[in-house]
């Protein structure tokens, strides 16, 4: 086994142990709104302080293994650091780090009113142990548990508030995922039954030696399981009715993080334990058809919160893309494309939550002159919403790019195919977002259907006359709702700063997809992992 040095490595665990203190400590204090939101974001800037050094560890390559409980692998829990797994914790902490700020900001503009804060901080902090959890472990089992530790906390947060359509999304919710980890479950009992061992490394040199039929049946229960958490067509229907009734903040995160560990999980068993592309097909064409199925949806709704969880669909296809190439070249540019999406859908949909504050709703049939009112607004909209449509030179742009060279590189007439279903996704993307743009932000309020009340405070209409509901109260500050801001700074700021996230994975693209590539190359070659498990004498299978 190689061991980490002692450095950040070496205390990968309190990447997961942490927020989970972090959870107690912070339900402890669910009397004191103010110290559990300190201790929260606390614990969220130090989990990032140590993901950023564990990142840099091995930024220039390295697999490094940690082992719990003083028992060896492959009997023992690991938990491995390799630049794929380093990287998705940085993203994702960056990313809940950024909404739980903005949740804090609406909660201290709002009273708290949408849900009661003290549930809300333990259950984001698990939800965060849960995602660091999955992206750390070593083995199935430890892989299973943070699932479950994930979507016990976002059952409880898809529910904040208690309303109808709350109760009904998180019944759905909990149905389908409860059915993708009980099939996740048999499928790791059926893997111990041939194979001995839950371990991820062990399992890639003894699963060549069982028998093909039974490989090709525990591999389509694993893709099926992860497929489903995925949202990977046909098994996304779940999602576009569960997401958009939730909290804006929730939605944000559930859109940035949870389908990725999914697909985190496809590319760990597609890479390690089932190398040989057999499914390659299977997957170009659900890839295919999550893409062109998805953007359909998103082009005909006119609320954007739905709208945007169809892209979020139709997007997972094309990380489905760049896995079932099987090449280097079109796995560095998913470990690139899945760290643009995560950062881009978020800003988008802590943007519609903007949107729902300012212009009452998210319907854009009752929107309009959202570009006059709040040009920040407007900005904040645009730049994400190019970068998600792959205008260049945005790092959409760039990672499609990279998908098409790596398709183009395996030069197959269905890899042909999906190079032309990626660019008309991606077209179709440019014209959902249009349509949200020119209605919602371009056209004049007053000629939108049934606009909301809140939406006309402060317009000017065509006679000059003020659409002033507010009485003896600046109209740009507040709403007949209550003394509630309407764009409070801090959920500007923290919307404004995953913009420039966005925009920096733009910037810095040369750096980020040379470690891409290197990452991209530890995963393609599974001795990297396996010796890094399990030792220098492990003899691999081929």
């Amino acid at each position: 086994m190689i061991d980490a040095p002692l450095t950040a490595v070496s205390f990968a665990p309190l990447a997961v142990a942490l927020p989970i203190f972090g959870a107690a400590l912070a339900f402890i204090l669910r009397r004191h709104k103010r110290s559990q939101r300190l201790v929260t974001i606390g614990v969220l800037v130090f989990t990032l302080v140590l993901e950023s050094w564990m990142l840099a560890t091995v930024w220039n390559g390295g697999t490094y293994s940690v082992t719990l409980g003083g028992w060896a692998p492959p009997f023992g829990i690991s938990m491995v650091v390799d630049g794929f797994s380093a990287f998705m914790l940085v993203v994702s902490t960056i990313v809940s780090l950024a909404v739980l700020l903005y949740a804090t900001s609406q909660g201290m503009a709002d009273g708290d009113e949408d849900g009661p804060v003290s549930i809300f901080h333990p259950a984001y902090l698990i939800l965060v142990a849960g995602v660091s959890n999955a992206f750390l472990a070593g083995d199935l089992f430890n892989l299973y548990v943070g699932f479950e530790i994930l979507l016990t906390a976002s059952y409880v947060l898809l529910t904040l508030g208690g309303t109808n359509a709350r109760i009904r999304a998180g019944t759905t919710y909990v149905v389908v995922s409860v059915a993708s980890s009980l099939l996740f479950l048999i499928a790791i009992a059926m893997i111990y039954a041939a194979a001995g061992t839950v371990n991820m490394a062990d399992l890639a040199v003894k699963l060549p030696q069982v028998s093909e039929g039974t490989q090709m049946v525990l591999h389509v229960m694993l893709l099926v399981a992860f497929g489903i958490k995925a949202a990977v067509f046909p098994l996304s229907f779940w999602l576009p009715d569960s997401y958009p009734t939730a909290p804006a903040p929730v939605t944000a995160v559930f859109a940035g993080l949870l389908t990725k560990v999914g697909v985190y999980a496809i590319i760990r068993t597609e890479t390690l334990l089932f190398p040989g592309n057999e499914l390659s097909t299977l997957l170009m064409v659900a890839a295919g058809l999550t893409m062109l199925v998805g953007i359909l949806g998103a082009v005909a709704q006119t609320d954007i919160k739905r709208m945007l969880s169809f892209t979020l669909t139709s997007h997972i296809g094309f990380l489905i893309f760049g896995v079932s190439l099987g090449n280097q070249l079109g796995m560095a540019a998913t470990i690139y494309y899945v760290a643009h999406h995560i950062v881009v859908q978020t800003s988008l949909f802590l943007v519609v939550g903007l949107i729902e504050r300012r212009g009452g709703t998210s319907n854009i049939d009752r929107l309009g002159s959202l570009a006059k009112i709040s040009p920040v607004l407007a900005l904040l909209f645009f730049i994400p919403a190019m970068n998600l449509g792959g205008i260049p030179p945005f790092s959409g742009f760039l990672g499609k790019l990279g998908l098409v060279q790596g398709g183009a590189e395996l030069g197959t007439p269905l890899a042909w195919v999906l190079i032309g279903v990626s660019l008309l996704t991606s077209l179709l993307t440019l014209l959902a977002v249009a349509r949200v743009w020119n209605r919602a932000f371009w056209r004049k309020a007053e000629d939108a259907t049934d606009p909301d009340p809140l939406l006309l405070v402060g317009v000017h209409g065509a006679r000059g006359e003020t659409y002033d509901i507010v009485a003896d109260e600046p109209a740009s500050r507040y709403s007949d709702r209550g003394d509630t801001a309407l764009l409070p700074n801090g959920m500007v700021a923290m919307t404004a700063v995953l913009v420039l996230v966005g925009l920096a994975l733009t910037v810095l693209a040369g750096p980020i997809f040379e470690f891409s590539d290197r990452a991209a190359a530890q995963i393609m070659d599974n001795g990297n992992y396996i010796e890094a498990v399990l030792g220098s004498t492990t003899e691999v299978s081929q």
